[in-house]
């Protein structure tokens, strides 16, 4: 039992379970982010909490924003693709500890230490076999 446990397809459910985790953390949140029925258009509400709530970030909130609102969106895609995994993974990690330090500092063992853990978690294993990142990594070992 522990033999197949350690095998590739459950590592492989497991890290596709961490992929959608994380995915949908930061889904949701770029999702408050948009006009409602709208794909990106940012709303006023969401500039104002980067200009008058987030305003430790270390960037204007006019860039912030719509940095934060895309990120939001396509990083999370690419985690449920499997697709860029350890860059998606990289660039929501960065985005959590910039929360973290500059947005909510008390934060961190309520909320971002499981973001950070995902996060990791996708950065050291990969996406596994379910992932489009595998049929492209065997295609460079060839």
């Amino acid at each position: 039992m522990t033999d197949w446990l350690a095998s590739r397809l459950p590592e492989s459910l497991a890290l596709l379970l961490t992929r959608v985790a994380l995915a949908g953390i930061f889904w949701r949140s770029g999702r408050t982010k948009v006009e409602e029925g709208s794909a990106l258009s940012i709303t006023d509400n969401a500039y104002f909490l980067f200009e008058y709530e987030y305003t430790g970030l270390p960037i204007p909130a006019d860039i912030a924003a719509p940095m934060a609102t895309y990120a939001e969106h396509l990083f999370p895609i690419l985690l449920v693709l499997g697709l860029l995994t350890r860059f998606a993974a990289l660039s929501l990690l960065v985005m959590t500890l910039v929360i973290q330090f500059f947005v909510y500092p008390d934060a961190w063992w309520t909320t971002h230490i499981v973001w950070v853990a995902l996060a990791a978690v996708l950065i050291s294993r990969g996406a596994g076999a379910i992932s489009l990142d595998a049929p492209l990594a065997s295609r460079r070992a060839k």
